[in-house]
């Protein structure tokens, strides 16, 4: 019998005595070397034997995991593993699918120390590159199983923390091996994303983490104890594997941790969402990091009727997520971004007044907090701020015009109560809106960046309804529009210099940046002054207004006047303050206004005549200011600011007189003649200022004052003619009457029309070019007959000039010299 043993023993494969021989008898003596070399060099000299020394360890190793032998099946895996390294024959895909079910034999034991095992084994095999693609080999299982590793719930906690280590490096693993080949299984499905990623953030969270046993204080001791921690391991494996993933992959991530962030209420506090989302955004390209903007909006529409609390902490990751993103990736949709967030700010206003949040046809609707929805109203109003800041300053200009068009805007016809766009009927639901709509869009001027008046005001239908919506009732309101004007106009960073209404005795103090006038920022003036000018106005005047309205309201003065303070505006700024100044004289009861308010008033105008005066720097228009300013300290010190300003100090108690004395006021005389002398044009200086209505449209600067216009007809005694008394008063309607109205003879000059087109048409182009010649030169002609009327006026025997009202006496002015009419210019 022994002999028969012997016979069949010699009778056993080469490729599996050289398999046996690698066991030693005592599994604590490890892998005989040598004669592991032997079997290396056996496969590698018959590559087609590799497969079948493959499925003989297979067997060898199922023997010994199923006897509970760890010492031998130890002693496989390392064969294992080095024949892997070795081989890389054609025909190692088979190898493969042996060495892969032997890892999964060990990774469906209990024992944790064979999970680690095959864990190991299985990192090792995906460092390897294989030569041979393979077209069915798949891994369903490793990645349930090693998600289910990564979830250990192990009672030692030494053990735990290894298991959860070797799940997560399994995921790593599987990541590493099939996201690069088309041909291995898709891993970016979502019946595997859904077990990856909340693997990766459940040993991310610090809470649900054990934390190893300490072991030494050394540096070192700490840094290879944080490579061994599950938090740390799972952070770097969710790095790799967003860089990992392609454009059209990256939500295949994005979904699952949004989810899990649900599904284990990580929202509140957003702590560890926000590390999770910094995460994600350092590791993805900047390139795609819209897709996990437009991931967290989605998400954020998906919770419109939770609490505000849980809302606020997704629009606060949304904001860090924001900062993170490179200028100019938040996609092609940047108005929806913003829609999406004005939209989430509407509806909750509409929550806060009605106080109860759900749909309108919902029968149960759940009640608010009234705290944690503003909370979360200006959590939103600052991730607008944070997405304007990435913005082309192009951009931020749209944005600022989409915000203002859903600021609600009283009609023209005073009517406070309108429908806004919340849906709730009333004063305040307007209110609301106002504000945290005229917050958001401070929020994006901050972020702007301005060059040019005529860039910033690109469209009136920006500017118009932003100084409509300064005239409103409430001060608030109005505080912040200034606040807008201000970033808007500073390019120097002068605001700050200017928020206080003081009266410095030297302009060097307040360390102002002054640059000449630009010839756009003097048209866009000429254009738009007169609306800033009644806002201005009509502000000053508004009952309502506090300390901080009136310190606003001097700082915008101010800053026209320092960025734009060219000739024509110096003079037009002269006369609203001239023209505000009539306005405080008058008894109080023509102007309605409280003894505080006419003090404050005449202290703002006497602070902003001294900003003027010494910003241009004319001596006498100094002198004169400075002489008001000291016969108020002596005779009225409430109508300086030093006084008019302190806090606590009551002005009710002071008694103005009904008329105030001239020497406490700044003379229009005195302002003319100082502006004459350093050569300024002042004839409109001496006009009265009359401001715009308050619900002015876009008008041009000769609109303010066709009221004050007087046309004066000098009318000179004629022989043979009578002197002409005007019937009627001479109005803006009755000159558009006579422009529009239709004349007899039109039928005949529509007549003309149709044979002059008719004619260009059908006429030759010699003879149409030869008509036009002789049009061109009789105009010359004209012309230059005209000029030399002009320039050389006829006269008599005696030398005086006939015109046709009767000779007198004239100066010849040449063409070049003569002054035309403002309205002449275009």
């Amino acid at each position: 019998m022994s002999g028969m043993c012997g016979c069949c023993g010699a009778l056993r494969p080469r490729y599996k005595k050289l398999v046996d021989a690698i066991f030693p008898e005592d599994p604590q003596d490890g892998l005989v070397k040598t004669n592991m070399d032997k079997l290396t060099f056996y496969t590698i000299r018959a590559p087609e034997k590799l497969d079948r020394v493959g499925e003989y360890l297979a067997q060898r190793l199922s023997r010994d995991v199923s006897r509970n032998r760890k010492g031998y099946v130890v002693i496989a895996m390392e064969a294992l593993d080095q024949l892997l390294l070795a081989c890389h024959a054609q025909s190692i895909n088979l190898f493969v699918e042996s060495f892969l079910k032997m890892v999964s034999k060990l990774l469906e034991s209990r024992d944790p120390d064979l999970q680690i095992l095959g864990s190991t084994s299985f990192v090792k095999f995906t460092n390897i590159e294989e030569d041979t693609p393979s077209y069915h080999r798949r891994y369903d299982f490793f990645v349930s199983k090693f998600s289910a590793m990564a979830h250990s719930n192990n009672q030692a906690p030494d053990v735990r923390i290894k298991v959860r280590v070797a799940g997560l490096r399994g995921l790593q693993g599987v990541v590493k091996k099939t996201s690069s080949d088309e041909l291995q299984v898709n891993i970016w499905d979502k019946v595997h994303m859904d077990k990856i990623v909340p693997s990766l953030l459940y040993n991310m969270h610090e809470e649900d983490s054990p934390s190893p046993s300490p072991s030494d204080d050394t540096q070192h001791a700490s840094q290879q104890q944080d490579t061994t921690r599950p938090t740390t391991v799972a952070e770097t494996c969710l790095r790799d594997l967003v860089c990992r993933a392609a454009f059209g992959c990256i939500k295949s991530v994005l979904k699952p941790a949004l989810s899990h962030l649900d599904n284990h209420q990580l929202w509140v506090p957003n702590r560890f969402a926000v590390k999770c989302f910094k995460i994600i955004m350092y590791s993805m390209q900047s390139q795609y990091s819209h897709v996990a903007i437009q991931s967290l909006l989605s998400h954020l529409d998906d919770h419109t009727r939770d609490s505000a609390r849980i809302k606020a902490s997704i629009v606060g990751v949304l904001r860090e997520t924001v900062s993170i993103a490179a200028a100019g990736s938040i996609g092609p949709s940047v108005l929806e971004v913003f829609n999406t967030l004005l939209r989430h700010l509407r509806l909750s206003i509409d929550y806060q007044l009605t106080g109860r949040r759900g749909s309108q046809g919902s029968i149960h609707k759940q009640p608010i907090n009234e705290e944690e929805e503003k909370l979360f109203q200006e959590a939103i109003i600052t991730t607008v701020g944070a997405f304007a800041t990435i913005l082309p300053d192009y951009q931020k200009i749209e944005i600022m015009m989409f915000i203002m068009g859903k600021v609600p805007i009283p009609p023209q016809n005073g009517d406070s109560n309108f429908l806004s766009a919340t849906g709730v009927q009333g004063e305040e639901g307007n209110l609301l809106l106002q504000n945290m709509l005229l917050k958001s869009l401070h929020q994006v001027a901050l972020a702007y960046t301005s060059v040019s008046m005529t860039t910033t005001f690109t469209s009136t239908a920006f500017l118009d309804p932003l100084l409509r919506v300064s005239l409103v009732a409430d001060a608030h309101v109005r505080l912040i529009v200034q606040q807008i004007l201000h970033t808007l106009i500073d390019r120097h960073g002068n605001c700050e210099k200017l928020q206080e209404i003081r009266i410095p005795k030297y302009i060097n103090d307040l360390d102002l940046k002054v640059e000449k006038c630009s010839r756009q920022d003097l048209a866009f003036m000429r254009k738009h002054g007169p609306q800033f000018y009644s806002m201005l106005y009509e502000n000053l005047l508004q009952h309502d207004n506090s300390d901080e309205n009136f310190h606003a309201i001097y700082c915008t003065m101010a800053l026209l006047c320092v960025e734009m303070g060219g000739e024509d505006v110096l003079v037009e700024l002269l006369r609203l303050t001239l023209g505000l100044q009539e306005i405080a004289c008058k008894p109080q009861e023509e102007n309605d206004l409280s003894t505080p308010h006419i003090c404050k008033l005449h202290a703002v105008l006497a602070a902003y005549l001294n900003l003027i005066s010494q910003l241009t720097a004319i001596p006498a228009l100094c002198q004169h200011v400075t002489q008001v300013l000291e016969t108020r300290k002596q005779e009225a010190p409430y109508f300086l600011p030093e006084t008019a300003f302190l806090e606590g100090n009551s002005l009710d108690q002071v008694t103005l007189p009904d008329t105030v004395d001239t020497n406490l006021l700044f003379h229009q005389n005195a302002i003319n003649e100082a502006m004459a002398s350093s050569g300024h044009e002042v004839s409109r200086l001496s006009q009265p200022f009359v401001p715009l209505r308050s619900d002015f449209p876009s008008q041009s600067r000769y609109s303010m004052d066709v009221q004050s216009i007087n046309i004066e007809l000098d009318q000179v005694d004629t022989p043979g003619r009578d002197r002409k008394h005007p019937g009627e008063e001479i109005t803006f309607e009755t000159l558009k009457k006579t422009l529009t109205e239709k004349t007899p003879d039109a039928e005949d000059d529509e007549a003309r029309r149709r044979e002059v087109v008719e004619k260009f048409q059908n006429a030759p182009f010699e003879e149409i070019a030869a008509h036009s010649e002789a049009r061109s030169q009789q105009l010359n002609n004209k012309l230059n007959e005209i000029m030399d009327m002009v320039s050389k006026p006829s006269v008599d025997a005696s030398g005086r000039v006939v015109s046709l009202s009767g000779p007198f006496q004239v100066k010849s002015v040449p063409v070049y010299e003569m002054q035309f009419p403002d309205l002449c210019v275009y």
